[in-house]
């Protein structure tokens, strides 16, 4: 689980084929430092696994799948890449709950500071006005949700910080909902009842 607060703008070393999937060296040396083999690292908001460490630089592996779903299909060797580590339990939480699970790529209509990005209707209707979105794994606020786009709104330092900064129009990010608007759908769909209503007992107020 990460929070969505980028922790460092890493650097692509390489991109090499490993099956059907993809093999990243990515630098980082502020995040590279505490990484092991085999823990998880938000890539453009992306979870992956670590699978090699050195000094200042570490591998993960992508298969097919999250080629096919996210941005780091597209990566070359020089490109810069928004890189967070898990969330520490007990830690602050300065973003939202995001869980590293790219729903969609989608492209951008405006660029930083006005950023604005088409999203399908599937995603669309989880955005709210003030509500919580992850665009390249940046936790970021909705200022308006309308029609076929999302927008929102970045300070100076998200601008200078992360990837959303170098992003024209036509760029390509890796979208995450809230996770929270899906599971409530998906509980008002089913129709469940609340646990205290089928105890018999009152709920809290």
């Amino acid at each position: 689980m990460f929070t969505g607060i980028v922790e460092e703008l890493g650097t692509v070393l390489a991109v090499e084929p490993a099956g059907t999937g993809a093999r990243l060296s990515l630098s980082g040396e502020a995040v590279a430092k505490t990484l092991e083999v085999g823990d998880s690292v938000a890539v453009n908001g992306c979870c992956l696994t670590v699978v090699r460490k050195d000094a200042g630089s570490f591998g993960v592996e992508a298969v097919a799948e999250t080629l096919a779903r996210t941005n780091l299909g597209s990566l070359q060797a020089g490109e810069a890449v928004n890189l967070e580590r898990p969330a520490v339990l007990g830690g602050r939480l300065g973003g939202h709950l995001v869980q590293g699970h790219v729903d969609a790529v989608a492209p951008i209509l405006e660029g930083a500071p006005h950023l604005r990005v088409r999203l399908e209707p599937r995603l669309l209707r989880y955005c709210v006005e003030k509500g919580s979105i992850a665009l390249d794994g940046c936790s970021l606020t909705v200022v308006e949700a309308l029609g076929e786009a999302v927008r929102v709104e970045l300070i100076p330092h998200t601008v200078a910080s992360t990837t959303l900064g170098r992003k024209g129009v036509g760029s390509l990010v890796n979208v995450e909902v809230d996770v929270v608007a899906k599971y409530v759908e998906t509980l008002l769909r089913a129709g469940a009842g609340s646990p205290y209503s089928a105890a018999g007992i009152e709920g809290p107020r």
